[in-house]
């Protein structure tokens, strides 16, 4: 009972910082705009900010009291469950890893105009294109393969129009799908045991690098915030953003942990994700289509064993060093990267300020100024 109760509270502190983070897991760059060499805010400002210790510490409890849940016998019943409830799915997992990844590049290809997300415009036409042929490459295991490295391709060709920096955003996604695709018709099957962790380590990464946002640049999601203020839940707009960025950062870091922490992980963000979709739209759901079925495979995978690191994760003190040191090493490289791109003052010139996500229209109201004036410049 002591065990149940404790639980209790962590899940109800969890799931207040969750329910505070669900509708901002929209990428803002699709619906604000954005200047990517602006300065960043500096890491002191975030490390004074008392809210975000405070997600980082009800995101450790939660862990914290999963492991302990985890290594009990109840642990065992609670990854029996789970496995009973996505049985049907876990027997064909790589049909449904292929026909999503496939449907996610037929969307892409009908919205047309952009390399593999939507903020990534194009008005190379053969680009749509090249996805509808990616997409048609994964229904024969012979030319996955080509998929995968089409997918690479596309982000480096991407590289023509957009900077490097903003490119990081969409590089380890991109990349652990590819993987899956070239992994999964190999004949060596030491390589292929390793697919369905390629595609989690990828959108993990991905997931902890986007999170970063929210801490280097709270400004971008004002707009949003004012224009949609049900957003927040009645939270300040200071103690929402970077909650919600703790919360995207520490469950992309749980889908790189123990089996059980990854898959609640997963389904908190599924949960996170789908939230989104209602204010957001099908752009939303387009765009974070291929996160939130790389999640569902997550949530469904029964294998329990840990294969990095797992005499290190198996000790809870281990948790709240593991978070730790993947902040130093994602921030050091978030801001490290934006130094060596930007310099110390970053770039704001004319090349970047109109650059914005999308134009008018009722499904995107946000451009370079929105239907409300907001991204208007300073009146003088």
């Amino acid at each position: 009972m002591t065990m149940v109760w404790t639980l209790g509270r962590g899940a109800i502190f969890t799931g207040a910082l969750l329910f505070a983070s669900t509708s901002a897991q929209a990428h803002v760059k699709w619906f604000a705009p954005y200047i990517v060499g602006a300065p960043p805010q500096s890491l002191s400002s975030v490390l004074k900010d008392t809210w975000f210790w405070i997600g980082i510490a009800l995101v450790v409890v939660f862990f914290v009291l999963t492991r302990l849940i985890e290594i009990s016998p109840l642990g065992n019943r609670v990854h029996d469950a789970l496995d009973r409830s996505t049985d049907v799915l876990w027997k064909r997992l790589d049909d449904y890893v292929r026909v999503t990844v496939g449907a996610f590049f037929v969307a892409i290809f009908s919205v047309g105009g952009v390399y593999l997300t939507p903020d990534l415009r194009t008005p190379a036409e053969w680009v749509s294109w090249l996805q509808l042929a990616i997409a048609a490459c994964i229904f024969f295991r012979k030319t996955m393969p080509l998929a995968g490295i089409g997918i690479l391709a596309l982000w480096l060709l991407a590289i023509r129009d957009y900077d490097l920096f903003h490119l990081f955003d969409y590089l380890a996604l991109g990349a652990g799908v590819a993987a899956y695709l070239i992994l999964e018709p190999s004949k060596n099957e030491n390589l292929r045991s390793h697919r369905f962790e390629a595609l989690r380590w990828g959108l993990a990464i991905a997931l902890m690098w986007s999170s970063l946002e929210k801490f280097a640049y709270p400004d971008w999601f004002y707009p949003l915030i004012m224009e949609k203020p049900f957003l927040t839940f009645g939270l300040p707009r200071d103690v929402f953003i970077p909650m919600a960025g703790v919360a995207e950062f520490t469950m992309g870091f749980g889908l790189l942990w123990t089996p059980l922490i990854r898959r609640l992980s997963a389904i908190a963000l599924i949960i996170i994700f789908t939230a989104a979709v209602w204010p957001f739209g099908r752009v939303d759901l387009i765009g974070h289509g291929l996160i939130m079925a790389i999640l569902v495979a997550v949530a469904c995978d029964q294998c329990r064993v840990t294969r990095f690191l797992p005499s290190l994760k198996i000790h809870l003190p281990a948790i709240p060093g593991g978070i730790a040191a993947a902040l130093v090493v994602f921030a050091t490289g978030y801001w490290g990267l934006h130094f060596a791109f930007y310099g110390a003052s970053g770039f704001t010139g004319p090349a970047m300020i109109e650059r914005a996500t999308h134009s008018h229209n009722p499904e995107q109201p946000h451009g370079p100024i929105s239907d409300t004036g907001i991204g208007a410049p300073p009146t003088k």
